[in-house]
């Protein structure tokens, strides 16, 4: 009888394990007379929980399939016209590519590989996305680059338009943009942009996301947009971007073409520059993190004495030494965008030896003196470099359109 129920028990297992086989060699897409597998579609979003921190569990593995299917549709129908063309990506080329990840992310030369095979990803499954990018910005070059060439009464135009915004703040975005082709992909897309919005929140990496999902090509970059006036960025993001702080992350912005996720990377005054060296002296007197109310507002009188007193970079290294020698002190020259978030707009409104008020600083609560500045203006970009950013933006688009062209008349049969 335990024999018979051993034979049983074997039997049963392999039906399972032959069925899961079939599972994961089931169609999960037709483009034209390609398939794309659900082994295809699984390991792709093992790819991309790793590579983003996403949480791997099933709800999010569930939640994934629709975008990441519709990306592997993507790559194939552009690999398909790429092969029509007769352009292909050379191995010398997915090679480099590798190695630029690797370097990335301090990896040995291999170290890729292992990673993936360490996890159960077939190292196909990032080769194969690495050779339809390639592919792809070839035949977009190629096909489109003419199209995409700029006047100079349009380098005249963007150049007036960017001596205009010089005196607004600028802002450092970053975005992860999700393409809706048509209406009724757009709660579906609103959904995923929530819930990569959850993830980012929770730890999950923005930039790591962002190449994962954003369909843009800043997706290279880890979504970094670069600086700009938020009025640059057009009506929607624009407005969304001026409500909201250093280190925020925007909800979901519908835009044309789709959705967008705005992070708000840094944001520099009018007539600052991240890049402007200051030269600063400070006096911090102790406070501890559980000091009461009384103790704290004993400090911090002491430091507004301070501030009161120095009126000037030697009288505030004097006080600190004679005061709080071991947390005072010269700073010596630094960045204004290596200073902490919540310091850098209040040294850049001090004047030269203007003390600050009291403010929280490492060790305690002190006062901040500006002993030199040294202002790095931002440099107009040249008639050549804006040509290359307008010509970018407009290749963008154009390729956006060629993209949605090719799905408008292929037939695809999603199954999954």
């Amino acid at each position: 009888m335990a024999f018979m129920l051993r034979i049983l028990v074997l039997f049963l297992l392999l039906i399972s394990s032959a069925v899961a086989s079939a599972q994961e060699s089931r169609i999960a897409a037709i483009v034209n007379d390609e398939v794309i597998s659900i082994s295809d579609l699984t390991a792709r979003i093992r790819l991309g929980l790793l590579s983003s921190g996403l949480e791997d569990n099933e709800q999010t593995r569930q939640r994934m399939v629709g975008q990441v299917l519709r990306s592997l549709v993507d790559e194939t129908l552009q690999m398909q016209e790429a092969k029509r063309n007769s352009i292909t990506a050379a191995d010398r080329e997915i090679a480099a590519a590798v190695g630029r990840i690797e370097a990335q992310n301090k990896m040995p030369k291999g170290g890729l590989e292992q990673f993936l095979k360490a996890n159960g990803i077939p190292e196909s499954t990032l080769t194969n996305q690495i050779r339809a990018s390639l592919s792809w910005n070839k035949l977009v070059q190629n096909r489109l680059l003419q199209d995409a060439q700029v006047s100079e009464d349009e380098i005249n135009e963007a150049l007036q338009q960017y001596n205009e915004n010089s005196g607004q703040a600028q802002v450092r975005v970053a975005e992860i943009f999700l393409a809706v082709d048509n209406p009724s992909q757009e709660d579906e897309v609103l959904r995923l942009a929530a819930r990569l919005s959850d993830q980012i929140r929770n730890g999950a990496s923005f930039a790591a996301v962002a190449q994962q999902f954003s369909q843009s090509p800043t997706a290279a970059v880890g979504g970094d947009v670069g600086w700009m006036a938020p009025a640059q960025l057009g009506p929607e993001l624009g407005g969304a971007v001026e409500r909201m702080n250093m280190g925020e992350l925007s909800p979901p912005v519908r835009s044309a073409g789709g959705i967008y996720i705005l992070y708000l990377i840094d944001k520099k005054l009018p007539h600052s520059n991240g890049d402007t060296m200051l030269s600063l002296s400070q006096v911090v007197f102790p406070l501890a993190a559980n000091a009461s109310p009384t103790e704290r507002n004993a400090v911090i009188a002491k430091a507004q004495a301070a501030a009161d007193q120095a009126k000037s970079c030697g009288e505030m290294s004097r006080i600190g030494r004679e005061q709080s020698p071991d947390l005072s002190g010269d700073i010596g020259q630094i960045k204004v965008s290596d200073l902490p978030a919540e310091v850098r707009e209040v040294v850049l409104a001090l004047k030269v030896a203007e003390a600050s008020k009291p403010l929280a600083l490492r060790g305690g609560m002190g006062v901040l003196m500006v002993c030199e500045r040294q202002d790095a203006g931002d440099a107009a970009p040249t008639r050549e470099q804006m040509a290359d950013m307008i010509g970018k933006q407009r290749l963008d688009t154009l390729a956006r359109r060629y993209l949605r062209d090719l799905r408008r008349i292929a037939f695809v049969d999603m199954r999954v």
